[in-house]
Protein backbone atom coordinates (compact mmCIF):
# COMPACT_ATOMS: atom_id res chain seq x y z
CA UNK A 1 0.00 0.00 0.00
CA UNK A 2 1.28 3.68 -0.81
CA UNK A 3 0.01 6.32 1.63
CA UNK A 4 0.70 10.01 1.26
CA UNK A 5 0.97 11.13 5.01
CA UNK A 6 0.15 15.48 4.92
CA UNK A 7 1.71 16.79 7.79
CA UNK A 8 1.96 20.40 8.89
CA UNK A 9 5.64 21.31 10.05
CA UNK A 10 6.86 23.07 13.15
CA UNK A 11 9.95 24.14 11.73
CA UNK A 12 11.62 22.21 14.57
CA UNK A 13 11.38 25.73 16.94
CA UNK A 14 9.40 22.95 19.44
CA UNK A 15 8.67 19.86 20.52
CA UNK A 16 6.03 19.43 18.68
CA UNK A 17 3.90 16.13 19.53
CA UNK A 18 1.71 16.09 16.54
CA UNK A 19 4.53 16.00 14.54
CA UNK A 20 6.50 13.17 15.86
CA UNK A 21 3.26 11.11 16.50
CA UNK A 22 3.08 11.16 12.33
CA UNK A 23 6.74 10.92 11.71
CA UNK A 24 6.93 7.56 14.26
CA UNK A 25 3.55 6.02 11.99
CA UNK A 26 4.96 6.62 9.01
CA UNK A 27 8.55 4.78 9.96
CA UNK A 28 6.30 2.71 11.73
CA UNK A 29 4.03 1.44 8.49
CA UNK A 30 7.37 1.21 6.01
CA UNK A 31 8.52 -0.93 8.84
CA UNK A 32 5.23 -2.69 7.73
CA UNK A 33 6.62 -2.87 3.96
CA UNK A 34 4.09 0.12 3.26
CA UNK A 35 5.39 2.72 1.22
CA UNK A 36 4.87 5.96 3.25
CA UNK A 37 6.03 10.03 1.58
CA UNK A 38 5.54 12.31 4.03
CA UNK A 39 4.56 15.57 2.50
CA UNK A 40 4.92 18.81 4.52
CA UNK A 41 2.59 21.43 4.98
CA UNK A 42 3.65 25.42 5.99
CA UNK A 43 6.72 24.52 7.78
CA UNK A 44 9.52 22.01 7.39
CA UNK A 45 9.08 19.06 9.77
CA UNK A 46 10.09 18.02 13.51
CA UNK A 47 14.06 16.66 13.44
CA UNK A 48 13.08 13.13 13.61
CA UNK A 49 11.51 13.79 9.66
CA UNK A 50 14.65 14.86 7.70
CA UNK A 51 13.85 13.03 4.73
CA UNK A 52 12.09 15.33 2.60
CA UNK A 53 14.74 16.58 0.51
CA UNK A 54 12.81 15.83 -2.58
CA UNK A 55 9.30 16.90 -1.49
CA UNK A 56 8.37 20.11 -1.41
CA UNK A 57 6.62 22.43 1.23
CA UNK A 58 3.42 22.87 0.01
CA UNK A 59 1.44 26.05 1.59
CA UNK A 60 4.89 27.92 2.75
CA UNK A 61 3.52 29.66 5.98
CA UNK A 62 5.17 32.90 4.75
CA UNK A 63 3.84 33.10 1.40
CA UNK A 64 0.25 32.17 2.38
CA UNK A 65 0.10 34.67 5.59
CA UNK A 66 1.39 37.66 2.71
CA UNK A 67 -0.87 36.31 0.02
CA UNK A 68 -4.17 36.13 2.83
CA UNK A 69 -3.08 39.76 4.83
CA UNK A 70 -2.25 41.36 1.42
CA UNK A 71 -3.74 40.60 -2.04
CA UNK A 72 -0.55 42.37 -3.67
CA UNK A 73 1.67 39.87 -2.97
CA UNK A 74 -1.07 37.35 -4.51
CA UNK A 75 0.85 38.63 -8.24
CA UNK A 76 4.22 38.60 -6.92
CA UNK A 77 6.91 36.80 -9.40
CA UNK A 78 7.46 33.14 -9.18
CA UNK A 79 11.30 33.92 -8.32
CA UNK A 80 10.60 35.93 -5.08
CA UNK A 81 7.51 32.74 -4.17
CA UNK A 82 10.17 30.53 -4.42
CA UNK A 83 12.47 32.28 -2.40
CA UNK A 84 9.79 32.69 0.41
CA UNK A 85 9.06 28.41 0.10
CA UNK A 86 12.84 28.59 1.05
CA UNK A 87 13.50 25.87 4.07
CA UNK A 88 15.78 28.17 5.53
CA UNK A 89 13.04 31.32 5.50
CA UNK A 90 10.36 29.10 6.58
CA UNK A 91 12.75 27.57 9.87
CA UNK A 92 13.28 31.54 10.41
CA UNK A 93 9.87 32.07 10.42
CA UNK A 94 9.30 29.25 13.31
CA UNK A 95 10.89 30.75 15.75
CA UNK A 96 9.08 34.18 15.26
CA UNK A 97 5.92 34.95 17.53
CA UNK A 98 2.57 34.14 15.97
CA UNK A 99 3.64 31.22 13.88
CA UNK A 100 1.12 28.91 15.50
CA UNK A 101 -1.30 30.46 17.32
CA UNK A 102 -5.01 31.46 15.79
CA UNK A 103 -5.09 34.83 16.95
CA UNK A 104 -4.79 36.63 13.47
CA UNK A 105 -5.44 34.17 11.85
CA UNK A 106 -9.10 33.46 11.68
CA UNK A 107 -10.04 34.05 7.95
CA UNK A 108 -6.93 32.44 6.62
CA UNK A 109 -8.27 29.27 8.77
CA UNK A 110 -11.14 29.88 7.35
CA UNK A 111 -9.77 30.13 3.97
CA UNK A 112 -7.94 26.88 4.16
CA UNK A 113 -11.59 25.17 4.86
CA UNK A 114 -12.55 26.17 1.90
CA UNK A 115 -10.31 24.68 -0.15
CA UNK A 116 -11.24 25.41 -3.81
CA UNK A 117 -13.17 28.06 -3.07
CA UNK A 118 -10.63 29.85 -0.66
CA UNK A 119 -8.26 32.08 -1.41
CA UNK A 120 -5.78 29.32 -1.78
CA UNK A 121 -6.91 27.20 -4.55
CA UNK A 122 -3.78 27.81 -6.80
CA UNK A 123 -1.45 26.50 -3.96
CA UNK A 124 -4.06 23.12 -3.45
CA UNK A 125 -3.86 22.52 -7.36
CA UNK A 126 0.03 22.01 -6.61
CA UNK A 127 -0.35 20.01 -4.40
CA UNK A 128 -2.77 17.89 -5.69
CA UNK A 129 -1.34 17.53 -9.30
CA UNK A 130 1.99 16.62 -7.19
CA UNK A 131 0.04 13.70 -5.46
CA UNK A 132 -1.77 12.69 -8.66
CA UNK A 133 1.27 13.04 -10.77
CA UNK A 134 4.42 12.24 -8.88
CA UNK A 135 3.50 10.71 -5.38
CA UNK A 136 0.39 8.41 -6.56
CA UNK A 137 -0.66 7.47 -3.18
CA UNK A 138 -3.28 4.89 -2.83
CA UNK A 139 -4.75 6.62 0.49
CA UNK A 140 -3.88 9.76 1.56
CA UNK A 141 -4.51 10.70 5.21
CA UNK A 142 -4.17 14.32 7.12
CA UNK A 143 -2.51 14.81 10.21
CA UNK A 144 -5.87 17.03 11.52
CA UNK A 145 -9.29 18.16 10.90
CA UNK A 146 -8.34 22.05 9.79
CA UNK A 147 -6.73 19.98 6.63
CA UNK A 148 -9.79 19.09 5.57
CA UNK A 149 -9.93 21.73 3.06
CA UNK A 150 -8.15 19.18 0.83
CA UNK A 151 -9.50 16.33 0.85
CA UNK A 152 -12.48 17.12 -1.95
CA UNK A 153 -10.33 18.05 -4.52
CA UNK A 154 -7.94 14.99 -3.76
CA UNK A 155 -11.33 12.56 -4.42
CA UNK A 156 -12.31 14.54 -7.14
CA UNK A 157 -8.96 14.23 -8.72
CA UNK A 158 -7.57 11.10 -7.70
CA UNK A 159 -10.26 9.20 -6.73
CA UNK A 160 -8.71 7.43 -3.59
CA UNK A 161 -9.73 7.15 -0.03
CA UNK A 162 -8.84 10.11 2.42
CA UNK A 163 -8.42 9.92 6.09
CA UNK A 164 -7.81 12.46 9.01
CA UNK A 165 -6.33 12.18 12.23
CA UNK A 166 -8.05 14.00 15.23
CA UNK A 167 -5.75 15.93 17.94
CA UNK A 168 -5.98 18.89 19.27
CA UNK A 169 -8.48 21.10 16.99
CA UNK A 170 -10.05 22.21 19.83
CA UNK A 171 -6.84 24.11 21.01
CA UNK A 172 -6.44 26.11 17.28
CA UNK A 173 -10.47 26.78 17.15
CA UNK A 174 -11.70 27.16 20.71
CA UNK A 175 -9.70 30.45 21.19
CA UNK A 176 -11.15 31.91 18.14
CA UNK A 177 -13.68 34.62 18.16
CA UNK A 178 -17.45 33.24 18.67
CA UNK A 179 -18.61 34.11 15.27
CA UNK A 180 -15.38 32.34 14.07
CA UNK A 181 -15.44 29.51 16.34
CA UNK A 182 -18.76 28.26 14.99
CA UNK A 183 -18.01 29.04 11.41
CA UNK A 184 -14.68 26.90 11.83
CA UNK A 185 -16.72 23.96 13.21
CA UNK A 186 -19.07 24.04 10.73
CA UNK A 187 -16.62 23.99 8.35
CA UNK A 188 -14.93 21.16 9.38
CA UNK A 189 -18.55 19.38 9.85
CA UNK A 190 -19.33 20.22 6.43
CA UNK A 191 -16.03 18.95 4.85
CA UNK A 192 -15.87 16.00 7.26
CA UNK A 193 -18.46 14.42 4.60
CA UNK A 194 -15.45 14.09 2.20
CA UNK A 195 -13.49 12.25 4.16
CA UNK A 196 -13.61 8.29 4.47
CA UNK A 197 -12.49 7.81 7.83
CA UNK A 198 -11.66 9.94 10.82
CA UNK A 199 -9.04 8.54 13.43
CA UNK A 200 -9.08 10.37 17.26
CA UNK A 201 -5.74 9.56 18.83
CA UNK A 202 -7.82 8.81 22.31
CA UNK A 203 -11.53 7.68 23.71
CA UNK A 204 -11.68 11.23 25.12
CA UNK A 205 -11.11 13.20 22.29
CA UNK A 206 -13.32 10.81 19.81
CA UNK A 207 -15.99 11.76 22.50
CA UNK A 208 -15.12 15.44 22.34
CA UNK A 209 -15.24 15.50 18.13
CA UNK A 210 -18.63 14.10 18.44
CA UNK A 211 -19.90 17.00 20.50
CA UNK A 212 -18.43 19.79 18.34
CA UNK A 213 -18.50 18.15 14.64
CA UNK A 214 -20.93 15.87 12.56
CA UNK A 215 -19.18 12.67 12.01
CA UNK A 216 -21.03 9.43 11.66
CA UNK A 217 -20.28 6.93 13.86
CA UNK A 218 -18.78 4.17 11.64
CA UNK A 219 -16.26 6.72 10.41
CA UNK A 220 -14.96 7.28 13.67
CA UNK A 221 -11.90 4.68 15.16
CA UNK A 222 -9.76 5.63 18.19
CA UNK A 223 -5.72 4.73 17.26
CA UNK A 224 -3.95 5.44 20.40
CA UNK A 225 -0.54 6.85 19.61
CA UNK A 226 2.49 4.88 20.01
CA UNK A 227 6.34 4.64 20.20
CA UNK A 228 9.15 2.34 19.88
CA UNK A 229 10.16 0.68 23.55
CA UNK A 230 13.34 -0.06 21.78
CA UNK A 231 14.19 3.57 20.70
CA UNK A 232 14.39 4.34 24.79
CA UNK A 233 17.03 3.57 27.03
CA UNK A 234 15.44 3.60 30.54
CA UNK A 235 18.00 4.24 33.28
CA UNK A 236 17.33 2.71 36.85
CA UNK A 237 15.36 5.54 38.59
CA UNK A 238 17.14 5.44 41.77
CA UNK A 239 20.56 6.04 40.04
CA UNK A 240 19.12 9.72 39.10
CA UNK A 241 19.08 12.50 41.18
CA UNK A 242 15.83 13.85 42.52
CA UNK A 243 14.93 16.74 39.36
CA UNK A 244 11.27 17.06 38.14
CA UNK A 245 11.44 17.46 33.81
CA UNK A 246 9.15 19.36 32.00
CA UNK A 247 9.09 18.14 27.74
CA UNK A 248 6.98 20.31 25.91
CA UNK A 249 6.97 23.69 24.29
CA UNK A 250 7.50 26.15 27.31
CA UNK A 251 4.62 28.19 26.72
CA UNK A 252 1.74 29.26 29.06
CA UNK A 253 -1.43 26.69 27.83
CA UNK A 254 0.70 23.89 28.25
CA UNK A 255 0.84 24.74 32.36
CA UNK A 256 4.91 25.79 32.89
CA UNK A 257 3.37 28.45 35.29
CA UNK A 258 1.68 25.76 37.34
CA UNK A 259 4.31 23.57 37.10
CA UNK A 260 7.00 26.73 38.28
CA UNK A 261 4.45 28.03 41.27
CA UNK A 262 4.12 24.28 41.86
CA UNK A 263 8.23 23.91 42.61
CA UNK A 264 8.49 27.05 44.18
CA UNK A 265 5.74 25.89 47.03
CA UNK A 266 7.57 22.24 47.31
CA UNK A 267 11.14 23.93 47.76
CA UNK A 268 10.00 25.94 50.57
CA UNK A 269 9.62 22.67 52.64
CA UNK A 270 12.97 22.18 53.77
CA UNK A 271 12.08 18.02 53.08
CA UNK A 272 12.33 18.88 49.60
CA UNK A 273 15.91 21.13 49.58
CA UNK A 274 17.63 18.57 47.08
CA UNK A 275 15.02 18.40 43.92
CA UNK A 276 15.60 20.45 41.39
CA UNK A 277 13.85 21.66 37.75
CA UNK A 278 14.55 20.92 34.54
CA UNK A 279 12.33 22.16 31.44
CA UNK A 280 12.96 21.43 28.01
CA UNK A 281 10.95 21.82 25.02
CA UNK A 282 11.60 24.95 22.66
CA UNK A 283 9.97 28.14 22.21
CA UNK A 284 8.50 30.66 19.80
CA UNK A 285 8.57 34.39 19.73
CA UNK A 286 5.38 34.19 21.44
CA UNK A 287 6.69 32.86 24.59
CA UNK A 288 9.83 34.86 24.93
CA UNK A 289 7.70 36.90 28.04
CA UNK A 290 6.25 34.26 29.50
CA UNK A 291 9.75 32.41 29.92
CA UNK A 292 11.17 35.90 31.10
CA UNK A 293 8.27 35.93 33.84
CA UNK A 294 8.68 32.59 35.11
CA UNK A 295 12.53 33.28 35.27
CA UNK A 296 11.62 36.38 37.50
CA UNK A 297 9.37 34.36 40.17
CA UNK A 298 12.31 31.99 40.35
CA UNK A 299 14.65 34.54 40.90
CA UNK A 300 12.78 36.41 43.46
CA UNK A 301 12.38 33.08 44.96
CA UNK A 302 15.97 32.17 45.42
CA UNK A 303 16.09 29.34 42.92
CA UNK A 304 18.04 30.78 39.74
CA UNK A 305 20.35 27.86 40.12
CA UNK A 306 17.80 25.14 41.32
CA UNK A 307 16.69 24.89 37.86
CA UNK A 308 18.25 23.96 34.37
CA UNK A 309 16.53 25.19 31.17
CA UNK A 310 17.63 23.19 28.28
CA UNK A 311 17.47 24.65 24.82
CA UNK A 312 17.99 21.63 22.82
CA UNK A 313 15.78 18.77 22.75
CA UNK A 314 15.98 16.41 19.98
CA UNK A 315 18.00 13.30 19.18
CA UNK A 316 20.83 12.42 21.99
CA UNK A 317 19.66 16.10 23.20
CA UNK A 318 16.38 14.55 24.54
CA UNK A 319 17.79 11.52 25.59
CA UNK A 320 20.47 13.23 28.30
CA UNK A 321 17.42 14.64 29.63
CA UNK A 322 15.31 11.68 30.11
CA UNK A 323 18.60 10.12 31.99
CA UNK A 324 18.46 12.91 34.30
CA UNK A 325 15.13 13.23 35.78
CA UNK A 326 12.97 10.80 37.68
CA UNK A 327 9.63 12.32 37.25
CA UNK A 328 7.92 14.30 34.17
CA UNK A 329 4.80 16.73 34.82
CA UNK A 330 3.14 18.61 32.16
CA UNK A 331 0.51 20.48 33.25
CA UNK A 332 -1.57 21.64 30.36
CA UNK A 333 -3.51 23.87 31.70
CA UNK A 334 -7.51 22.48 29.90
CA UNK A 335 -5.78 18.74 29.41
CA UNK A 336 -5.41 17.67 25.60
CA UNK A 337 -6.22 14.73 23.31
CA UNK A 338 -3.17 12.42 24.65
CA UNK A 339 0.47 14.10 25.13
CA UNK A 340 2.88 11.82 23.35
CA UNK A 341 5.95 13.20 25.71
CA UNK A 342 3.62 11.18 28.13
CA UNK A 343 4.91 7.81 26.13
CA UNK A 344 8.12 8.91 25.72
CA UNK A 345 8.88 9.60 29.23
CA UNK A 346 7.06 5.68 30.55
CA UNK A 347 9.31 4.36 27.83
CA UNK A 348 12.66 5.75 29.51
CA UNK A 349 11.36 4.39 32.74
CA UNK A 350 10.11 8.01 34.08
CA UNK A 351 6.37 8.33 35.56
CA UNK A 352 4.36 10.94 34.74
CA UNK A 353 2.59 13.71 36.98
CA UNK A 354 -0.80 15.16 35.22
CA UNK A 355 -3.71 16.71 36.27
CA UNK A 356 -7.49 14.88 36.04
CA UNK A 357 -8.03 16.36 32.57
CA UNK A 358 -8.34 15.97 28.54
CA UNK A 359 -7.20 11.89 27.35
CA UNK A 360 -4.23 11.67 30.93
CA UNK A 361 -6.75 9.65 33.01
CA UNK A 362 -7.04 7.47 29.82
CA UNK A 363 -3.16 6.80 28.95
CA UNK A 364 -2.01 6.70 32.78
CA UNK A 365 -4.68 4.16 33.43
CA UNK A 366 -4.04 2.42 30.70
CA UNK A 367 -0.26 2.71 31.15
CA UNK A 368 0.01 2.21 34.99
CA UNK A 369 2.88 4.16 34.46
CA UNK A 370 2.04 7.71 36.68
CA UNK A 371 -0.24 9.84 38.85
CA UNK A 372 -2.96 11.86 38.44
CA UNK A 373 -4.37 14.77 40.39
CA UNK A 374 -7.18 16.37 40.81
CA UNK A 375 -7.89 20.45 39.70
CA UNK A 376 -4.77 21.47 37.77
CA UNK A 377 -3.58 24.41 40.68
CA UNK A 378 -0.40 24.46 42.20
CA UNK A 379 -0.89 23.71 45.25
CA UNK A 380 -2.37 20.20 44.28
CA UNK A 381 0.74 19.34 42.11
CA UNK A 382 3.39 20.20 44.57
CA UNK A 383 1.75 17.87 46.81
CA UNK A 384 1.42 14.91 43.68
CA UNK A 385 5.04 15.79 42.99
CA UNK A 386 5.94 15.54 46.97
CA UNK A 387 4.44 12.33 47.42
CA UNK A 388 6.66 10.89 44.86
CA UNK A 389 9.94 12.11 43.88
CA UNK A 390 11.68 11.24 47.30
CA UNK A 391 9.49 7.70 47.51
CA UNK A 392 12.14 5.49 45.64
CA UNK A 393 9.41 2.48 46.28
CA UNK A 394 6.96 3.86 44.54
CA UNK A 395 8.84 6.20 41.82
CA UNK A 396 10.29 2.42 40.85
CA UNK A 397 6.65 0.81 41.03
CA UNK A 398 5.46 3.22 38.24
CA UNK A 399 8.56 3.33 36.44
CA UNK A 400 8.67 -0.57 35.96
CA UNK A 401 4.61 -0.36 35.61
CA UNK A 402 4.69 2.38 32.86
CA UNK A 403 7.82 0.44 30.82
CA UNK A 404 5.49 -2.76 30.61
CA UNK A 405 2.12 -0.41 29.72
CA UNK A 406 3.90 1.38 26.86
CA UNK A 407 5.01 -2.18 25.42
CA UNK A 408 1.57 -3.84 25.98
CA UNK A 409 -0.65 -0.82 25.33
CA UNK A 410 1.24 1.53 23.01
CA UNK A 411 3.94 0.04 21.21
CA UNK A 412 4.28 1.91 17.91
CA UNK A 413 3.93 -1.26 15.77
CA UNK A 414 0.96 -2.77 17.02
CA UNK A 415 -1.07 0.91 16.52
CA UNK A 416 0.13 0.82 12.96
CA UNK A 417 -1.06 -2.88 12.44
CA UNK A 418 -4.38 -1.15 14.04
CA UNK A 419 -4.06 1.90 11.36
CA UNK A 420 -3.62 -0.22 8.40
CA UNK A 421 -7.01 -1.65 9.43
CA UNK A 422 -8.22 1.24 8.67
CA UNK A 423 -7.01 1.80 5.34
CA UNK A 424 -8.25 -1.27 4.13
CA UNK A 425 -11.36 -0.89 5.27
CA UNK A 426 -11.99 2.42 3.40
CA UNK A 427 -10.20 0.65 0.28
CA UNK A 428 -12.14 -2.08 0.36
CA UNK A 429 -15.61 0.49 0.01
CA UNK A 430 -14.22 2.53 -2.24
Amino acid sequence: MKIAHIIPGSGGSFYCGNCLRDSKYVKALKDLGHQVIKVPMYLPLFDDAHDLNDVPVFYGAVNLYLKQRFPIFRHMPAFIENALDSKSVLQFAAHKAGSTRASGLEDMTVSMLLGEEGQQKEELERMVDWLADEAKPDVVHLSNALLLGLARRIKQRMNIPVVCSLQDEDVWVDVMEDKYRKEVWDLMSERGADVDAFISVSDYYAAEIHEKMTVEEEQMHTVHIGVDPADYLPKNIMEKEPVIGYLSRMCEENGLAVLVDAFIILRKNPEYSTVKLKITGGKTGDDLHFIKEQKHKLSNAGLDDEVYWVEEFEGEERQKFFDSVRLISVPVLNGEAFGLYMLEAMASGIPMVQPALGAFPEVIETSGGGLIYAENIPSHLADALGSLILNGEKLQSLSTAGLSGVKAHFDIHHQAKKMVVVYESVLKNT
